[in-house]
C-alpha cells in the first residue's frame, strides 16, 4: 500500500477546508441526495462525499456503506485531490498502490474506484465525490463527466451552506451587540457623569482617573487610585486623596502594588469586586496600610479583559461612612461596567483603524495601506521589488457573466496570490482591477506568484482572464513616484506587446 503524497499548498488547502466548518457534522439531505444520484447514474453500489483532512478521510454523505472514517494513508480520495481531473482505479486488487489496502483486502472489498475532486473558489481541492464497486465496472467518458458535474453541484451546495453559516454568525454577533447596547443604556442614567466623561476625546488613562475621582466623591472615599497593569506590577494613577490622610499614605499604598504581595497579589484572574469591611483582619493585609489607619477597602475590576485595570478605593478608621453600603457597591460596579464598555469600544476603534487599511471586496490591503507602507519598504536595507498587476479580461467577464462573477475573479485571484506570497511580501488592491505586491524576493518569483494566482482565477469564470505585470526594483528607482511610474510603464509595455496574443491559453 502506498500513501498519496501531500500537495505543495497543503497548509493553505487545510485552511480553506476549515473555513467550511463541515468536518464531524451531521449528515445533511442535500449532500445525501447528490451521493444517491451519483450511485444511480454510474450504476455503483457505493457513492460517497468525502473530505480529506490532515490525517484522515471523513465522509459527509454515504450510499452503500456504514459511517466511514479512515486514515489518510489508506484513502483513495487522497490520491484524487492530487489533480483537477477524475481519478480512476479500474482494478484495485492489482494496483500496487492499493492491493494491500484494508479497504481492498477486507470490507468493503473495493475493486473499482472513481473520484472527482471538490474544488473551492480559491482553487484548493478539499475532498471528493466518489463511487466504488466490489466487482469490475468500466466507466465511460460520459460517466466521468456526470461524476464531475455532480461534484460541482456538491461544491455549490457547500458554498451555500457556508454562506448560511456566515449569515447566522453575523446575525448572532449583531444580536449580542444590540443586547450590550441596551444594557449600557440602562446603566447610563446611573453613572451619567462617568459615561459622558468616557465619551470625551481625552487620553484613555486620563479619562479613567477622572472617572475614578467622580466615583470617589460620590461614595465619600478617603483614597482612590486606578491601577493599570504593567508587567508583573501596576502603574498607579491617584485622582483624589483626602487632605486629612497621613503624608505617607501614598507611599504606603505603593508598597502593595507589585502584583504578588498584599491583598492585590491574591486577585489574579478574579473578575468580581472584593469588598473588605475590616482590612486589618485580612491575612494578606499590608502592615504599612494598617498603621496608616486603612479600614475599608474595595477592589473593583474595570472591564472583563485580561490585564484589566483595577479601581482601588479606601476609607480610614472613623470615616464619615461606616461600611460599604448597597448604593456604594452599585455605583462602583456600574462604573466598572461603564468603563469596561469604554475599553471595548476603544479596542473596536483600534480594530476599525486596522480595517480601514483593508479592501472590503478582496480582504487584502487597500490603496491607503499601500501609500502608508511603500515609503517604509523602500527605506529598508537591500532591494525591494514592486509589482503592479492589471487584470486582463475583467470587463469581458462583467459584460458577459455579470459583475458578481467579476468580483469573484478579483476575490479568487487576490486570495490565491496572497496564499502564494505568504510572509514573503504584502499584497494590495490599488483599485478596480489593479493590484500591487511589495516584496524583497526576486522579480521572477513575483511573476511566478501572479501566474499561479491567474490560473486559479481562470477556473472561477467562463470568459478568459489574465494579468499584465510590471516589476521595478528600488535599486533602479529609490523614490516612490519614480518606482511606481517605472512599474506602471513596464506593465503597460507587457500589455502592449501581448496585443492580440492575449488571452494566454
Amino acid at each position: 500500500m502506498i500513501a498519496a503524497p501531500s500537495s505543495s499548498d497543503e497548509a493553505a488547502r487545510l485552511l480553506d477546508l476549515a473555513r467550511y466548518h463541515v468536518l464531524d457534522t451531521e449528515q445533511e439531505e442535500p449532500f445525501n441526495r447528490i451521493a444517491r444520484l451519483a450511485a444511480r447514474l454510474l450504476r455503483t453500489p457505493v457513492a460517497m462525499i468525502n473530505f480529506v483532512d490532515q490525517h484522515r478521510q471523513w465522509s459527509k454523505a454515504l450510499v452503500g456503506l456504514p459511517e466511514l472514517e479512515s486514515p489518510r494513508s489508506q484513502s483513495f480520495c487522497a490520491w484524487t485531490i492530487g489533480s483537477g481531473a477524475p481519478f480512476v482505479v479500474e482494478n484495485a486488487t492489482t494496483d500496487p498502490r492499493f492491493r494491500d489496502n484494508p479497504l481492498v483486502t477486507g470490507a468493503p472489498h473495493l475493486h473499482m474506484y472513481a473520484g472527482a475532486p471538490l474544488t473551492t473558489p480559491a482553487g484548493h481541492r478539499i475532498g471528493t465525490l466518489c463511487v466504488a464497486h466490489d466487482r469490475p465496472h468500466p466507466l465511460s467518458n460520459e460517466d466521468l463527466q456526470s461524476l464531475q458535474d455532480l461534484a460541482a453541484l456538491a461544491m455549490q451546495e457547500l458554498e451555500l451552506r457556508r454562506g448560511l453559516l456566515d449569515a447566522a454568525r453575523a446575525a448572532d454577533a449583531q444580536r449580542r451587540q444590540v443586547e450590550e447596547l441596551r444594557q449600557i443604556l440602562a446603566h447610563s442614567r446611573v453613572v451619567e457623569g462617568v459615561s459622558s466623561l468616557m465619551d470625551l476625546d481625552l487620553p484613555f488613562e486620563d479619562a479613567l482617573t477622572t472617572a475614578a475621582s467622580l466615583v470617589s466623591d460620590a461614595i465619600e472615599a478617603d483614597f482612590t487610585a486606578v491601577l493599570i497593569r504593567r508587567g508583573p506590577g501596576y502603574d498607579v494613577k491617584i485622582p483624589r486623596a483626602a487632605q486629612e490622610l497621613p503624608a505617607d499614605m501614598e507611599a504606603a499604598a505603593a508598597s502593595l502594588l507589585e502584583g504578588t504581595s498584599g491583598v492585590l497579589g491574591t486577585l489574579s484572574g478574579r473578575s468580581a469586586p472584593l469588598y473588605l469591611e475590616d482590612y486589618a483582619a485580612h491575612p494578606q493585609a499590608v502592615p504599612a496600610l494598617i498603621a496608616a489607619g486603612v479600614q475599608q477597602v474595595a477592589y473593583v475590576p474595570l472591564g472583563t479583559e485580561e490585564g484589566r485595570p483595577i479601581m482601588l478605593v479606601m476609607r480610614v478608621r472613623d470615616a464619615a461612612v461606616d461600611g460599604w453600603r448597597a448604593q456604594d457597591r452599585a455605583l462602583l460596579e456600574v462604573a466598572g461596567r461603564t468603563v469596561g464598555h469604554a475599553m471595548r469600544r476603544q479596542a473596536a476603534l483600534d480594530r476599525a483603524q486596522g480595517e480601514a487599511r483593508s479592501d472590503g471586496l478582496t480582504g487584502v490591503f487597500n490603496r491607503r495601506a499601500f501609500d502608508e507602507d511603500i515609503a517604509g519598504a523602500l527605506s529598508k536595507v537591500g532591494a525591494t521589488q514592486l509589482a503592479v498587476i492589471d487584470i486582463d479580461g475583467l470587463k469581458r467577464v462583467n459584460d458577459t457573466e455579470g459583475h458578481a462573477q467579476g468580483d469573484k475573479v478579483l476575490r479568487v485571484l487576490a486570495q490565491a496570490l496572497k496564499a502564494e506570497i505568504g510572509v514573503r511580501g504584502q499584497l494590495y488592491r490599488l483599485g478596480g482591477d489593479e493590484f500591487a505586491v511589495i516584496s524583497a524576493e526576486r522579480a521572477d518569483a513575483l511573476l511566478a506568484w501572479v501566474d499561479i494566482a491567474t490560473r486559479a482565477a481562470r477556473h472561477a469564470v467562463l470568459a478568459p482572464v489574465g494579468a499584465s505585470v510590471g516589476v521595478a526594483s528600488s535599486v533602479e528607482a529609490g523614490q516612490v513616484d519614480t518606482l511606481l511610474r517605472l512599474a506602471d510603464s513596464r506593465m503597460y509595455e507587457m500589455k502592449r506587446r501581448r496585443g492580440d496574443l492575449w488571452p494566454i491559453p
